[in-house]
């Protein structure tokens, strides 16, 4: 019965809105073609956990982007830029050294017509020339700062809310700390970072010429490290490796004070069983002129050249996306980075932690120090930066005093710089 009737039935709904269909069928527009899809690679050198944190970011941009697909991929050695490329601290010189590679950003937010509010950028935090003259875009920036255990301290009788300013108030309550039967009272990441770089810059001393000739062997930097190398013996000062290594240390518990960079806050504040203070980077009190500031360093999105200009328009659309508001929060209280403008600065300020707020301040009291700019970091030159590590190590294993460990690797250095020009032209702002 249903075989005859179906045919019937269609026939009598036809027959009632045929019409009507035909004419709705006339009338209907053709769906809208989907915008064409451009799809750019964003290069990398990460590992593997910070390249899924990027990886989460890229896809939260290709979620509200449906015209543009970035993709995230691993830089190849000496290979062509891609049209977005990720430079780390360690990486940078590589970039620095072959501008010709790279598109200077401020011209490719020119040519696709997209606002660059350069002079809104914190002034320590440029890549490039000037503000108007934008080379990169800092993205994920941050200076060194004492991180202690307030709990650890008030177990061993120091005022938690006190840390030390000076190294010398440092030494003191390392001693301390020791005394009370903490093994690592002190330790510190990025070694050449922090006490070559930053130590020169807070002392107001080059580690360099201003014809890029190393001299990181002056009297500041040499009576440091024999510092340092004072502590090790004594068992105030645990080296732990050359990158952030001593981060975990800290993180579980086993060191009372860190020098790391900023960002570290991020992970350091989750640990359990620290209740975590922060302070700036301490500063030699019989220096003559007072502290001067740390230095602002870390990844900065570099444009690749020769790529076309639909390419270009979609590598401008992510710049976008990351200056505005709600990455640069997602920056500062994920990665614990420095938000990029004064204006996002004060808008996250609202909305951070206690604790979090409070390590943003005392990096960015770090920076705004007065001095000159340090324009070359050592440990942005990698083969230099091995270098120096190599030395500083002979001086904790007691193999050499500290001013023949930093002569030598002033001599060292400078000998690659001899061997690699371009390295010499590296400048990091």
């Amino acid at each position: 019965m249903r075989c005859k009737l179906f045919p019937l039935v269609m026939a009598l709904a036809f027959s009632v809105s045929g019409g009507a269909l035909a004419a709705s069928a006339r009338k209907a527009v053709a769906p809208a073609k989907a915008p064409a899809l451009t799809e750019i690679d964003f290069a990398h050198q990460l590992n593997h956990g910070n390249a899924e944190r990027l990886g989460a970011l890229v896809e939260r941009f290709n979620s509200q982007n449906k015209d543009v697909h970035i993709n995230l991929v691993q830089a190849e050695a000496h290979g062509k830029p891609a049209p977005l490329n990720l430079a780390t601290t360690d990486t940078v010189a590589n970039f620095t050294s072959s501008p010709s590679s790279f598109k200077p950003l401020y011209q490719l937010m020119r040519e696709t017509k997209q606002p660059l509010a350069a002079g809104d950028l914190s002034s320590d935090l440029l890549v490039g020339e000037t503000r108007n003259k934008l080379m990169a875009l800092p993205v994920a920036f941050s200076t060194p700062v004492l991180f202690y255990n307030k709990r650890i301290f008030r177990k061993a009788g120091l005022d938690p809310e006190r840390p030390p300013r000076t190294w010398r108030e440092l030494q003191d309550m390392a001693g301390i700390l020791a005394d009370k039967g903490i093994s690592c009272p002190y330790t510190s990441s990025w070694p050449v970072w922090v006490h070559i770089d930053n130590v020169s810059s807070v002392s107001g001393v080059p580690v360099a010429d201003k014809k890029g000739e190393l001299g990181f062997n002056g009297l500041v930097q040499v009576k440091h490290v024999a510092m340092l190398a004072t502590w090790y013996k004594a068992g105030y000062f645990h080296y732990a490796g050359r990158g952030n290594e001593a981060d975990t240390y800290f993180h579980k518990n086993e060191c009372a004070m860190l020098t790391s960079d900023s960002w570290a806050s991020s992970y350091l504040r989750e640990a359990p069983g620290v209740e975590l203070g922060v302070a700036p980077l301490p500063h030699h009190d019989d220096i003559y002129g007072g502290p001067q500031h740390t230095l602002a360093a870390g990844a900065s999105i570099w444009i690749g050249n020769g790529f076309k200009p639909n390419e270009y328009k979609a590598a401008a659309r992510f710049i976008r996306f990351i200056l505005a508001p709600e990455t640069q929060m997602d920056l500062a209280r994920v990665g614990g980075f420095l938000p990029l403008t004064d204006g996002a600065r004060k808008s996250i300020k609202t909305r951070l932690l206690k604790d979090e707020e409070q390590v943003l301040d005392v990096a960015y009291a770090s920076l705004q120090g007065k001095g000159a700019a340090q324009p070359l970091r050592i440990s942005t030159l990698e083969p230099v930066r091995m270098i120096v590590d190599e030395e500083l190590e002979q001086v904790w294993a007691d193999k050499k005093p500290a001013k023949a460990a930093l002569d030598t690797a002033v001599s060292r250095g400078n000998a690659v710089l001899a061997s690699k020009p371009a390295l010499k032209k590296s400048v990091v702002f």
